[in-house]
């Protein structure tokens, strides 16, 4: 595997080093492929959740009722897939050699440097060969009509939940559960990264005992996040 390159730069400003974009691998052509525009996984998705709706229909899934209950279910499949994978997967930080490579590249680059706009989403390079494997795994264990309306769901809520991540970190959200969110990954950025590991689902936090202290009990010791983006 080529080597990424961790070069030592001297930013000029914090909000630099944040927003920076380092070379993952020394070939041009390979580090191209893990950049990836955010308006891409939305052109890329909505068409793939429509035709496994269509396909749900077309395979047996006909009651209205049954769609919608096999929807919801994928999309409670993703968020829990959501939580473990960043928990275990991308947070297991071996030390040194190919495992630290492979952690780095995987999620380290993105603690170091979490506003480079164009690494706030998952390249479809990564996106549609995991996202085959759930589609193959949920084929082998379900009816067809079922199948593909668990597959909606799930990739519906992949789709949110990168969206999501791009504008907690490129938008101060208005709202108050937008604001709740961007407090509850900004402390996993900044504050303390073995806790807050759900963007879009941060419930599970609760429920798995990794939710970031209250705001009272931080109150002393404020979270100390970057200035957003307001363009990419």
């Amino acid at each position: 595997m080529p080597e990424p390159e961790r070069t030592s730069v001297t930013y000029a400003t914090r909000a630099e080093e944040l927003r920076a974009s380092p070379p993952m691998f020394r070939s041009p052509l390979l580090d191209k492929v893990t950049r990836v525009h955010p308006a891409v996984v939305p052109t890329l998705f909505v068409p793939i959740i429509g035709a496994f709706l269509y396909f749900a229909v077309d395979r047996g899934l006909g009651s209205p009722l049954g769609l919608v209950l096999w929807v919801a279910i994928g999309y409670v499949a993703w968020t829990l897939t959501e939580y473990w994978l960043h928990r275990i997967v991308f947070h297991f930080e071996p030390e040194k050699g190919i495992g630290a490579r492979l952690h780095w590249m995987i999620h380290g680059v993105h603690h170091d440097h979490p506003n480079d706009p164009m690494r706030l989403v998952m390249p479809p390079s990564a996106s549609l060969p995991l996202g085959a494997l759930f589609v193959g795994l949920y084929h082998l264990l379900l009816p067809a009509g079922q199948a593909n309306a668990l597959c909606a769901g799930f990739f519906a809520g992949y789709l949110a939940y990168d969206m999501t991540h791009y504008l907690l970190h490129h938008r101060v959200p208005r709202s108050r559960l937008g604001r709740r969110l961007r407090e509850h990954h900004m402390r996993h950025h900044f504050q303390d990264d073995t806790v807050a590991f759900g963007i879009s689902a941060p419930w599970w936090d609760t429920v798995f005992g990794t939710a970031p202290a209250s705001r009272r009990a931080q109150a002393s010791s404020p979270v100390a996040e970057p200035a957003p983006q307001t363009r990419s």
